[in-house]
């Protein structure tokens, strides 16, 4: 009797245990298992299994693997289709982040910090409004100039063919009289080939890693910064017991920041790869930037206007934050 006794224990002990765990659905756009970006979302996914001791997991799905768009990650989450999520393309959902992204306006390391920390509540309040939790993200390298002619200047720009991937980005190449295309990362080498296109604006480590035997040419000058949102759905995160609530948010900031750490190392890595297999490698000229600063800012006060009071106000205190 005592035998069958304590079986039924610990039946109903194991079946408590069970029913506390949880799995959380995770997704990201990357479709690369060895990019930095998806090495740190398993990180994540590691990290929070072990530090519950197992009671809150996350299945980590790469891009393309789930019936999701790109663009509709931040709705996905929001709509509770996928619980957690980096998504390079929110700025669809959350269009006000974009102000982060303003060619020429964060130049540096030090201005994003100031810019991004300016910015947290009002993306924090952005993102809640999707029924999305924003845990904190990812920044790639600055957004540098890959092309098929030879570029030592933004001058050279002049009638040539760009791909974009912003119409923050499209606007700086006109600014120099070349022409902003926008497509899927899918299509370029085609595009590259063809001729449809005759560079893009990427990092080493970034669609360069992929693209670079088709681009011969690459100018160093930075014209914005790239970056990724790591969010969870609201209602998912509340739900979490609270200790799991800290856990994920302190796991999500350390390993972001050591996303960031790893691309920054990796583009220098690439940079040296590339230049190597034979790309001409420019460096930027000072005069340039000092030129590209002063055509794009009367562009930021436009965008910021065109868009409504709270793009004015996010603008004016990222501006001040970092003293432009």
């Amino acid at each position: 009797m005592l035998k069958k006794t304590i079986s039924a224990a610990a039946i109903l002990l194991a079946t408590t245990s069970l029913g506390q765990a949880r799995e959380l659905t995770g997704y990201t756009y990357s479709a690369v298992s060895t990019t930095a970006a998806v090495k740190g979302m398993t990180r994540i996914s590691e990290r929070i299994a072990e530090e519950t001791g197992g009671d809150l997991t996350i299945k980590v799905h790469l891009g393309k693997t789930l019936q999701i768009a790109s663009s509709d990650i931040t709705q996905a989450v929001g709509d509770g289709i996928v619980d957690f999520a980096a998504d390079y393309f929110f700025s669809g959902n959350v269009p006000i982040a974009r102000v982060l992204n303003l060619p020429m306006l964060i130049e540096n390391d030090e201005e994003w910090n100031k810019a991004y920390a300016a910015m947290e509540p009002i993306l924090q309040e952005s993102f809640a409004q999707q029924g999305v939790k924003l845990l904190g993200g990812y920044r790639y390298p600055q957004q540098i100039i890959f092309a098929t002619f030879e570029i030592n200047s933004l001058a050279d720009l002049s009638g040539h063919k760009i791909r974009v991937t912003s119409p923050e980005q499209g606007k700086f190449i006109e600014e120099f009289d070349g022409a902003a295309i926008t497509l899927s990362g899918s299509e370029v080498p085609t595009s590259l080939e063809r001729g449809v296109i005759e560079g893009v604006l990427t990092a080493s480590a970034g669609g360069a890693k992929k693209w670079h035997e088709f681009l011969p040419y690459n100018y160093r000058f930075p014209v914005n910064y790239g970056n990724s949102m790591i969010i969870a759905n609201s209602d998912i995160f509340a739900d979490l017991e609270e200790d799991q609530q800290k856990a994920l948010a302190a796991i999500v900031m350390e390993e972001g920041k050591k996303i960031t750490a790893e691309f920054l190392e990796d583009e220098e890595k690439q940079k040296a790869s590339q230049q190597e297999a034979g790309m001409t490698i420019v460096a930027a000229k000072d005069s340039d930037a000092a030129m590209a600063r002063e055509k794009l800012a009367p562009f930021w006060a436009e965008w910021a206007e065109q868009n409504g009071p709270d793009y004015v106000e996010a603008l004016k205190l990222v501006r001040e934050a970092i003293g432009k």
